[in-house]
């Protein structure tokens, strides 16, 4: 049997790294399947937000490489998607109105990537 990955064991650390942190967890389906909710810290794109991304994504190992090319030669732009995306989809209005329709549409499951058109989903990688 062959080991994990390099990029499947940093994930897995990160996860367990999270579930032992104070913030919420909620596992859905094993350690690929989950969500955190923590506050945006203050005086960053991500602030209002009800998730918090890093102030610095550590673009030197990133889990995104687009985002991290993006922060490094586009500081401002990758600012501006951050805080947009924050606006978008990261605010408690945002997050209720999301609960409250997939209630009106009779949906018990949360909403993952797939929920998504391919690109919709392409959009929103950070």
């Amino acid at each position: 049997m062959s080991s994990p990955s390099a990029g499947k064991r940093r994930i897995d650390t990160d996860v367990i790294k999270l579930i032992e942190s104070k913030h919420k967890v909620t596992i859905l389906g094993g350690l690929n399947e989950f969500f955190v909710k923590f506050v945006g810290p203050r005086e960053t794109p991500y602030e209002g937000g009800v998730w918090k991304l890093l102030t610095y994504p550590n673009p030197v190992d990133p889990l995104n490489v687009d985002a991290a090319t993006m922060y490094l030669h586009k500081p401002e732009e990758y600012r501006n998607k951050v805080a947009d995306y924050v606006r978008r989809y990261a605010t408690e209005g945002a997050l209720r109105e999301q609960e409250q329709q997939e209630q009106s549409d009779g949906s018990d499951s949360e909403s993952s990537m797939s929920d998504f058109s391919e690109n919709e989903a392409q959009d929103m990688e950070l």
